[in-house]
């Protein structure tokens, strides 16, 4: 099958990598002309054969918005738009009313696996009509980790980055639990190597997980994050969460707090932030703020 593939950064650059691994042909363009297969989005849609399947991996907002509209105007009845980024389910159903109005298909895809999904696979959560999900399907086997799990059709336009959404809702209230544990118990004097109480938990716990042993990956670099300020950012879809969970009148105490606790982390340098951005640095690459 033949992809073409519009932003190479850390997601979309190994992303390519691993959907060429799987045989099929990825056209990429960036605007990073060393990272770009081609030099514009014009000559990545004249390089695909129809009907084109193009994905999307760039940040949220503006710069989605800009290149769906661009596509918009290149594209031909028939092809496919995957916005993989991490938009707001409510663009999804905007972008999909708007190239259906050109006969253009929509799909959006949550993508989770961070720097790690080059060899491991990523989980996709995809939304859209059965017709554009099974044109692109090829690409998602390709992505999706080894197995018969790791990839769902969560349901129509919008499902599949809601889905990502609340994932990532989950995610922000597991990292809080193992960093208020972690300050703890390098509070307390009794408590003499926490590093290695961490890695003890890796095996035959209730409470082991990847995100454990990223923490333990943390800890092994810099073994009390001496390094790191406590600060931590969100990149949106944990405000997201919260606000769909009061749009459904549905409680999320765990997700709201963690939320919360990242914008305490502004204030002051916080130990619990600390590991937050250790976390975040180890599965996704995020940026860490340094002493």
């Amino acid at each position: 099958m033949e992809l073409g593939l519009v932003g190479l950064g850390k997601m979309g650059g190994n992303m390519r990598e691993r959907i060429r691994r799987a045989g099929h042909t990825v056209i990429g363009y960036d605007r990073n002309p060393d990272l770009a297969d081609v030099h514009s989005l014009q000559e990545l849609v004249d390089s695909l054969q129809s009907p084109r399947v193009v994905w999307v991996m760039v940040p949220a907002g503006a710069a989605t918005q800009s290149t769906v509209d661009e596509l918009a105007e290149l594209l031909s009845p028939g092809d496919i738009v995957v916005d993989g980024g991490n938009s707001r389910w409510t663009d999804d159903e905007k972008h999909a009313e708007e190239l259906k109005a050109k006969g253009i298909g929509f799909v959006d895809c949550g993508v989770s696996g961070g720097v790690w999904g080059l060899e491991n696979g990523y989980a996709l959560m995809y939304g859209g009509d059965e017709k554009d999900v099974a044109l692109v399907q090829p690409i998602f086997d390709a992505l999706k980790p080894e197995g018969d799990f790791g990839s769902v059709h969560a349901g129509k336009v919008g499902a599949g980055h809601f889905a990502k959404m609340v994932h990532n809702g989950i995610e922000y209230a597991m990292m809080q639990a193992y960093a208020e544990g972690w300050e703890l118990l390098e509070k307390v004097d009794s408590v003499t190597d926490v590093r290695e109480v961490f890695r003890s938990w890796q095996e035959g716990t209730v409470i082991r997980s990847w995100l454990l042993d990223l923490a333990v990956n943390a800890l092994d670099e810099d073994e009390h994050l001496d390094q790191l300020k406590g600060f931590a950012q969100d990149s949106g879809e944990g405000r997201w969460t919260v606000e769909a969970a009061i749009d459904n009148a549905v409680p999320l105490p765990a997700i709201t707090a963690s939320l919360f606790a990242r914008f305490a982390s502004r204030q002051d340098d916080s130990p619990q932030m600390k590991m937050i951005a250790a976390l975040r640095n180890q599965f996704g690459g995020h940026a860490v703020e340094k002493k």
